[in-house]
């Protein structure tokens, strides 16, 4: 299993890689030896407290280095009237008889409470591709799914301001 990343979602990653190695390393291990310095640590709550986050931190770069790894990059370009990554998309619900906006992005940056949608997603799968005015069907399971009319699209940019997710 892969994930689909862009070249920007790449750069963000080896960025935070080459913060938690230089900064976020160097303070863990400082944090470790002040705490073992205070004794006993079968009871000292900094010492453990300390441990768990420098292995917290050790964690996510093998996790980031993992992901770019396996990796498939993909492109954030498409067509003005086609929806792609980072494109923001105005689509009619019509189960619901509303109209919702919603922004494609990759699995990495999604977050469905801020209506960033990975297009790995049922809806970002469903959606990729598609045009202005075509009805699409969002299978969710075998058992149910909806439809979904696209009412516009706006090509946007990989500004930096959708954070990766902390997983």
């Amino acid at each position: 299993m892969y994930d689909e990343l862009t070249k920007k979602d790449i750069e963000r990653m080896e960025k935070e890689i080459e913060h938690r190695k230089l900064v976020v390393r160097k303070q863990a291990l400082e944090d470790v030896k002040e705490a073992r310095a205070h004794g006993d640590l079968s009871e000292n709550f900094e010492y453990h407290a300390a441990k768990k986050f420098k292995n917290q931190n050790e964690s996510r770069i093998r996790y980031l280095e993992k992901m770019i790894k396996t990796a498939k990059i993909i492109s954030d370009e498409s067509a003005d009237d086609v929806v792609g990554i980072n494109n923001t998309v105005e689509l009619y619900m019509e189960d619901d008889d509303e109209i919702e906006t919603y922004k494609l992005i990759t699995t990495v940056r999604g977050n469905s409470l801020k209506n960033l949608i990975s297009n790995q997603s049922p809806l970002g799968k469903a959606i990729e591709g598609k045009k202005v005015g075509d009805r699409v069907y969002v299978k969710v399971n075998d058992d149910f799914g909806y439809y979904v009319v696209i009412k516009s699209i706006q090509n946007t940019d990989d500004d930096g301001t959708d954070e990766l997710r902390k997983f």
